[in-house]
């Protein structure tokens, strides 16, 4: 417990895998979350984000973030960042120490952006994969990113690291499940920053995606306590 209590873990992305790792990360008393997410929440969320309710509707991620910890734990520190984590503002979101980094980033550019500075940093991560289409909780993995099988998201992100120099040495939390094209929408929408893919709408299950964050946060635990 001292150990927890004396972390910092940043949590990049307050979406649907994001919201369920913080709330596990509160409940095992780490110290400090530095949160970092650009985004509003919206009516659209409210099938798998934890911070999504009637009162929080229009709130900046971060600050929804930010009351529910302190109601969980006053006495817990948060630093926001309400921003989108990129190559312009790494240095701004890690200038100050951080124990580990959970990146729930859905966009690729982003990710494999980031995934590439913790490295280079020398900055533990665990990193989450494609939860959306699954509907198999019992399907999810963790493993080194050059393990992972049967995700297009990983798959994408392996092929632009493989670019960058770098073939192994992220813990990432995946899903070996083949997703169901047909649950995808024809319609795209708008990237509020170039993902590298064309975006298109996905069904998510609450189920799955939550299991993602508690698995994610349960694999920064472990790597905090060894």
């Amino acid at each position: 417990m001292e150990i927890l209590a004396g972390s910092c873990v940043t949590v990049v992305g307050l979406g649907a895998v994001g919201s369920h790792v913080i709330e596990a990360l509160a409940r095992s008393g780490i110290g400090t979350l530095r949160l970092v997410d650009f985004d509003e929440i919206g009516l659209s969320n409210f099938n798998r984000q934890l911070l999504a309710v009637e009162s929080t509707v229009g709130k900046f991620k971060v600050d929804a973030a930010e009351e529910r910890l302190m109601a969980i734990n006053p006495d817990m520190g948060v630093e926001k960042f309400n921003r989108l984590c990129h190559r312009e503002n790494f240095d701004e979101v890690f200038d100050r120490p951080t124990t580990l980094v959970v990146d729930a980033v859905d966009s690729l550019n982003p990710k494999v952006n980031l995934l590439h500075d913790l490295l280079q940093r020398n900055i533990p991560v665990v990193s989450s994969m494609g939860a959306a289409r699954r509907m198999d909780p019992a399907a999810i993995q963790v493993g080194d990113i050059s393990q992972t099988s049967g995700c297009p998201l990983a798959r994408s992100v392996r092929k632009r690291l493989r670019r960058m120099g770098v073939d192994r040495g992220i813990t990432c939390v995946y899903s070996t499940e083949i997703a169901d094209r047909g649950s995808v929408l024809e319609t795209t929408e708008a990237n509020f920053f170039d993902s590298g893919r064309e975006r298109n709408p996905m069904g998510s299950l609450a189920m799955v995606t939550g299991m993602f964050g508690y698995t994610a946060a349960l694999e920064a635990l472990k790597k905090m306590l060894n």
